[in-house]
């Protein structure tokens, strides 16, 4: 078990290494809940490709987002799929498993994470706020 841990743990080190604004990787952000999770697609460079796949938190569901992912990953070109799952109480953890056992990167997001980050992307500080037109030209 700890020469899995280990090579997980490797694993996430080259994977943050090279993300940085790749465009051959799709992130998929999981905001998990008791029964339904939702899903957001999009790449490492800040683009959004999906916003909001609504999945149950079961067997049949998980399946329902793998196939969608990898229906994206292959529409958009992409390389690499790395999932982020903000864990919420023990929730996460069917799913987890489940990407993990399907061989896809798994990595766990803080709340506080999440919360900056779309803070910084389009002046939310809430998540059911209204985003906000960019300041700068796009």
């Amino acid at each position: 078990m700890h020469v899995t841990e280990c090579s997980r743990l490797d694993q996430f080190r080259i994977l943050r290494q090279s993300i940085r604004g790749s465009d051959k990787h799709l992130i998929v952000g999981i905001d998990i809940a008791k029964e339904r999770h939702n899903a957001f697609f999009g790449t490492a460079t800040g683009k959004a490709l999906f916003r909001r796949l609504i999945f149950d938190n079961t067997i049949h569901g998980f399946s329902k987002l793998l196939t969608q992912t990898e229906a994206i990953k292959v529409q958009h070109g992409l390389n690499h799929m790395i999932f982020g799952l903000e864990p919420t109480a023990s929730y996460h953890k069917p799913l987890g498993e489940y990407l993990i056992k399907s061989g896809q990167m798994v990595v766990l997001v803080s709340n506080s994470a999440v919360k900056k980050n779309r803070e910084l992307l389009d002046g939310r500080w809430d998540k059911h706020d209204k985003r906000m037109p960019p300041m700068w030209p796009t």
